[in-house]
């Protein structure tokens, strides 16, 4: 089924269309139920008036010398008449049920009196046509006293509907007005109120057709109503996480274009010298194969953050269990451990959290690399995971020679340095991951009993762990 906006209708469009429609279509039909109802009234008051017409010329009727008699002057039947637009038209049939005076051309009425009725000479009220013409007719079957058994004279009375159908034409085109009226009133209003409620909505739309194309700041309309609030409070997210995206994307360029320059500059000069002879072939190759080195890495850590920003807020987390991912991380970077012969301890309780495997995998292995590059060789380190109260702790420790003072509030800056470690962007990779994954990360040098010498480095990660893990 087609959506009610799927062909770019005007919110003011359908609004004003679902109000006043429905609105229109009752005035329409209660105008018409208005004109059944006043001509049934109007009927209903002539209806009085055919029933004391007939009456009255039943009150006549009498017996003279055996014979029927009735003496019918025409203002027993003209002051009925409420204008000269309809006409009375009357007829009465004697004891036998012929006729005897009137009209003859008005049909006769062909019903019969019940005998057994209360009110057998009730008067009966039925549409017929007179001469072409629609007519309405009272028939009454009036008792007349004779030295005989008692008989009953057919009175039958009619009238031309012209009046009664224009009167009621007449109230119903004076309704039809005033409702065509009170719709002009209520498209007006309807207008105004929709017009007024969509003021926002046109603010909203001119304060972003006039931003320049690099604002991505939030929006706020003046006076927007609370229904907008929640397309606001979205789009505003909307450009912070587009104002995220190109600043992570200007910062990937900006450093990419830095810190690889130097490196292949180094890599230029180092060959320019051996070609020149400088040095001996092995020591320029060695060289050049540590410059080579240190650009893979710094490539590599570029594009684990351009895939850390990518993965931000898309596709679907999963659970991750953090102490096999762990295990799994330390026995990629077993062979660094062994190369400098190191201690390394892994103490993991099942901790599971929301997240994505890899940027768990890489956030484990970055703060490893760390803790190996800057440990000595034969020294300690390892890792520890402990779960409690709904909270996980991925600690990792070393016993290098920690953090200075002054540089602990940089060192998840890109390429800064801390203490004796070079700049790089591992650290700055863990803080993207952690602030991804609404976890926690902080950085602690750890000291000896008597406090004055750094004897390591603890990086703690604190993670919400899944319900019911």
């Amino acid at each position: 089924m087609a959506h009610p906006f799927s062909r770019r209708r005007s919110v003011r469009t359908y609004l004003l269309a679902w109000i006043i429609s429905p609105i229109a279509l009752f005035i329409v039909i209660d105008s018409f139920s208005l004109y059944r109802n006043t001509l049934e009234s109007v009927n209903t008051a002539y209806d009085r008036m055919l029933i004391a017409s007939v009456h009255s010329i039943g009150d006549l009727l009498r017996i003279e010398n055996g014979e029927l008699k009735a003496s019918l002057p025409y203002a027993a039947l003209e002051i009925y008449e409420a204008d000269y637009s309809s006409r009375m038209i009357y007829r009465i049939n004697d004891l036998d049920g012929a006729f005897f005076d009137g009209d003859e051309d008005l049909p006769a009425y062909r019903g019969k009196a019940d005998k057994e009725a209360i009110y057998p000479s009730l008067a009966h009220i039925y549409e017929d046509t007179y001469n072409g013409v629609p007519v309405r007719v009272a028939a009454l079957f009036q008792p007349v006293v004779t030295n005989g058994p008692h008989g009953a004279a057919l009175v039958q009375v009619a009238e031309t509907m012209e009046n009664r159908s224009a009167l009621a034409r007449k109230i119903f085109w004076e309704t039809l007005i005033r409702q065509a009226a009170l719709l002009v009133v209520i498209v007006s209003v309807t207008l105004y109120v929709v017009s007024r409620a969509l003021q926002p909505v046109d603010a909203l739309r001119r304060q972003l057709d006039e931003r320049p194309a690099d604002d991505l700041s939030p929006v706020a309309p003046p006076m927007a109503p609370r229904e907008l609030q929640p397309f606001i409070n979205a789009l505003n997210q909307l450009m912070s996480r587009l104002r995220r995206l190109l600043d992570h994307q200007q910062r990937f360029v900006a450093n990419a274009s830095h810190q690889l320059r130097t490196p292949l500059a180094v890599l230029k000069t180092q060959l320019q010298s051996g070609l020149r002879g400088d040095a001996p072939p092995q020591v320029i190759l060695g060289e050049m194969s540590d410059t080579v080195e240190r650009a893979t890495n710094l490539a590599n850590q570029l594009l684990s953050l351009a895939k850390v920003e990518q993965l931000r807020g898309r596709g679907a987390q999963e659970v991750c269990d953090l102490s096999m991912l762990a295990r799994e991380t330390a026995v990629d970077l077993s062979p660094l451990i062994a190369e400098k012969n190191l201690d390394f301890e892994l103490d993991a309780q099942k901790a599971f959290v929301m997240g994505h495997p890899w940027m768990v995998s890489e956030l484990i292995s970055n703060l490893l690399h760390n803790a190996i590059r800057h440990t000595a060789e034969g020294g300690k380190l390892g890792v520890r995971i402990r779960s409690t109260d709904g909270q996980a702790e991925l600690l990792v420790w070393d016993s290098g020679p920690g953090i200075a003072a002054d540089a602990m509030d940089n060192v998840f800056k890109a390429f800064s340095s801390g203490g004796s470690s070079s700049g790089g962007l591992g650290l700055t990779i863990c803080g993207e991951i952690v602030d991804s994954m609404n976890a926690s990360i902080s950085l602690r040098n750890r000291f000896d009993g008597d406090g004055v010498y750094c004897i390591g480095l603890d990086a703690a990660v604190a993670f919400r762990t899944v319900p019911g893990s």
